[in-house]
């Protein structure tokens, strides 16, 4: 069976995430102990005792949701299933780091404190009410695509997630996007909501991110990955470390093509997709793009020996 592992992005956070792969495995506690350190900071006790909002905080929800993915990578591993196991990895938006950090091109460490500088660069690029997303529902991705460019008006609204074949998300100015929600409306799409987020992500207003980014990226080692990346920005897989470099500052303002990713998967074969940490949100995308490919959730010990049991057979 060809396999690929995928980690989640942005909206998955929940508290008390990973803190049973934590208490049941030594090795997912090390993650957590070593963002913390990473960063100077207790995320982890935002991550198990903290408030929902801090948490949803960009700065903290994007280096939280990679240790809770890493976590669960880790007791994979304790169980016998390493990143080999996957023929391609896969993240939708910030869990392209965490992709990119289980399949060994990034450490823990770098990954963390990147994801820190990439959510408040998110943040900070665009003033706070100036920028808004929505979510197109019922719409192709190409009648989306015409119908933010129809919104735009001079202003920014682009296609920023292409999630699967019913739901593309815009992003921009938000007199554009709410714009761009009355005319999806009058396009048939089955609804159109503003999204509550609090900046405009992978559209051009990000472009001072994708500079502090690209700084960033310049400071810290990449490896080759031992599992090819597909990639959000051009939704192939990429084996080298230069490349991926451009690419994760690419990514910011750039589009992401998930729904493509996964019809590239599964064009190389691929069968089965495990979602590794914390929801289930891209299983559910997986599922509407493709049927035929088996999806499994991995984030508790519970999933890990199931997943496990599974490999096995």
């Amino acid at each position: 069976m060809t396999r690929a592992f995928v980690f989640p992005g942005q909206g998955a956070q929940t508290i008390g995430m990973g803190r049973d792969l934590a208490e049941a495995y030594p090795a997912a506690k090390a993650v957590f102990d070593e963002v913390d350190e990473a960063l100077g900071e207790k995320l982890s006790s935002l991550i198990w005792e903290g408030e929902q909002d801090t948490l949803t905080l960009t700065q903290n929800a994007q280096p939280a949701l990679m240790a809770t993915s890493m976590a669960a990578m880790r007791a994979l591993e304790a169980e016998g299933v390493g990143i080999e196991a996957a023929s391609f990895v896969a993240g939708h938006s910030l869990g392209e780091y965490s992709a990119l950090c289980a399949a060994g091109a990034l450490s823990v460490a770098d990954t963390a404190r990147l994801l820190r500088t990439r959510g408040l660069a998110m943040q900070q690029a665009v003033p706070v009410g100036v920028g808004a997303m929505a979510a197109l529902l019922g719409l192709d991705f190409e009648t989306a695509r015409d119908v933010a460019a129809a919104a735009s008006e001079g202003d920014v609204c682009q296609a920023a997630n292409d999630n699967d074949p019913a739901q593309v998300v815009v992003s921009g100015h938000k007199e554009a996007v709410e714009r761009a929600v009355e005319l999806a409306k009058e396009r048939g799409a089955k609804r159109a909501v503003m999204l509550p987020v609090s900046a405009p992500f992978h559209c051009e207003l990000m472009g001072p991110a994708a500079d502090v980014m690209a700084e960033a990226l310049d400071d810290v080692d990449i490896l080759d990955p031992r599992v090819p990346l597909v990639a959000n920005v051009c939704a192939y897989a990429v084996t080298d470390a230069t490349t991926i470099r451009s690419l994760l500052v690419e990514q910011v303002t750039g589009s992401v093509r998930w729904r493509e990713s996964v019809l590239y998967m599964a064009k190389q074969g691929v069968s089965e997709i495990w979602e590794i940490g914390a929801g289930k949100a891209l299983s559910g995308m997986i599922r509407r793009i493709d049927k035929e490919i088996a999806t499994r959730a991995v984030g508790t010990p519970e999933d890990v020996k199931a997943a496990v049991e599974a490999f096995g057979q």
